[in-house]
């Protein structure tokens, strides 16, 4: 009996043939993003950055609500500034890009760099630093505080292995920094904005994700507590999806943050720092894509109904892009997550088919195709990305009042089908550390994009036990905040042990 073949799909190679691959086919079907001529660097394109803009527009407002305001730092910072703080500049420093010169003169044809700088400047790989100085100058009492302060920047760390949005040299993100009088403050701060991310990440982008501490070894150069939120790709691996960190006293005291108590008693701030970046853009289409190219969550998608004029006949055009219009003009009246539907009509001199396509690879959220049979029955045909079987038929009448409501169970459908995914790969029976070797073993060594998932054991807190995980490329993504109490043994060195711990293979 001859094989089957595998069904016909937009995006080749599919998922299940070569992620790594299937993932940047479907950023370039989905005319997300490019690599640029700067190595490392990304264009992100137009609707790319229209997913963008809106991840930044509810995350904003989010961050508002919080208490914070917004405000911009330089991006430039003097060497001596990473130097202040040992751990922050160790952490760093193999991914710096340094400026050491001024100008350009031309000498033979050619731009050579001159006027070198009294002190070289770092390109912002983060701001802990140059923020901390600012913060210095503006906190003197504890009237003063806590001092709320949010960026949208882009950063710059030099990258040896770029994959578009997941890791470039330069990305952009929102990064906090707070000043605090208290520990008990800053780390409710702290713990504040976490929550913030997670409530991103689930009811925005429809991502589930454990929240946890980050061990040790893992956590911020320069904090006292990361926490962070843990994502599941399809093919199994984690991404960190976002931290927070608890700094402590170490900025204050290297940046001199001091402030005089209600007791007139001079002290060092307690200060925190949280972001999460454009590699969440990356994390989206991991978790909701299919082999027919993106999926978008409705809150983010940058148009939510694409309206296809089918236009067969000359005679009948006007007509027909006169109803798409209408339509159009019924669906943007409705209102959906507070913001008007996001609908436009696709009036480009192309086949109804290739328009189609099109938007199914792009992940639009609803697609109509109106024709003269649909106007002359004063009804429409419309589908839904998340259900490609589904045809629906509605009439004019009732159909603007129909997408709210589509587009609110399309956006818990993507949750719900991801968190099962991440559930039916979560495994919490593996016990001893052959049992683990087995888990993190690809079945088929020519392809080992898909395998293994999270696992869910004991640690015994010794870093030595994390260290042989790495040597298989597999971390400890957090500590979960949701912990059994029950006692076990170490996966991996097989003594005693209490804490349950997320070991994965990561991005």
């Amino acid at each position: 009996m001859s094989k089957s073949k595998a069904p016909k799909t937009a995006i080749s190679p599919r998922r299940e043939e070569d992620y790594p691959e299937w993932y940047q086919q479907v950023i370039k079907e989905a005319d997300m993003a490019e690599m640029s001529h700067v190595r490392g660097c990304m264009v992100i394109k137009p609707w790319g950055y229209g997913i963008w803009e809106n991840f930044k527009a509810a995350l904003d407002g989010k961050i508002k609500e919080t208490g914070h305001e917004n405000a911009y730092f330089p991006l430039f910072i003097p060497l001596s500034f990473l130097e202040k703080e040992a751990s922050h500049v160790e952490g760093f420093a193999k991914e710096c890009a340094v400026v050491t010169h001024h100008r350009l003169v031309q000498k033979d044809g050619a731009l050579i760099p001159t006027g070198e700088l009294e002190e070289p400047l770092v390109v912002r790989p983060t701001s802990e630093t140059i923020i901390g100085r600012s913060f210095a100058r503006w906190v003197q009492s504890y009237r003063d505080l806590p001092l709320l302060i949010n960026q949208w920047a882009n950063v710059v760390r030099w990258e040896m292995r770029p994959r578009i949005f997941l890791r470039t040299t330069e990305f952009l993100w929102q990064e906090g920094h707070t000043a605090h009088a208290s520990r008990k403050e800053a780390m409710e701060e702290t713990l504040t904005m976490l929550e913030a991310y997670r409530w991103f990440a689930e009811e925005i982008l429809a991502i589930p994700v454990i929240i946890g501490e980050k061990t040790p070894a893992e956590r911020f150069p320069g904090a006292e507590n990361t926490y962070c939120i843990e994502a599941m790709m399809q093919d199994r691996k984690a991404l960190q999806a976002g931290t927070s960190h608890y700094l402590g006293q170490n900025f204050a005291k290297a940046f001199d943050i001091k402030f005089l108590n209600k007791d007139g008693i001079l002290e060092n701030a307690y200060t925190t720092s949280w972001g999460v970046s454009s590699r969440m853009v990356g994390a989206m289409v991991m978790v909701h894509g299919d082999d027919d190219g993106l999926r978008l969550p409705p809150r983010v998608a940058p148009k939510q109904v694409m309206i296809i004029p089918v236009l067969n006949k000359p005679e009948h055009e006007a007509e027909v892009l006169a109803y798409a219009d209408a339509v159009a003009g019924d669906i943007g009246r409705q209102m959906y997550g507070g913001l008007p539907v996001r609908v436009q009509v696709d009036r480009r001199d192309l086949r109804s088919v290739e328009k189609k396509w099109q938007w199914v690879k792009k992940g639009v959220p609803i697609r109509m195709e109106l024709g003269y049979r649909d106007f002359s029955s004063n009804s429409v045909f419309m589908q839904r990305r998340d259900r490609t079987n589904d045809r629906l038929t509605p009439g004019r009448d009732e159909v603007a009042g129909m997408i709210p409501e589509i587009l609110a169970n399309m956006q818990q459908n993507y949750f719900d089908q991801s968190k099962a995914y991440m559930e039916a790969h979560t495994h919490y029976d593996i016990d001893t550390f052959k049992e683990f070797t087995r888990f993190f073993t690809p079945k088929d060594p020519e392809k080992p994009e898909i395998h293994g998932g999270f696992a869910a054991c004991k640690w015994c807190e010794d870093a030595r036990c994390e260290e042989q995980a790495a040597e298989m490329n597999v971390t400890i993504r957090c500590i979960p905040n949701r912990q059994s109490g029950t006692e076990g043994r170490c996966v991996i060195c097989g003594q005693p042990a209490r804490i349950d711990v997320i070991f994965a293979k990561a991005y």
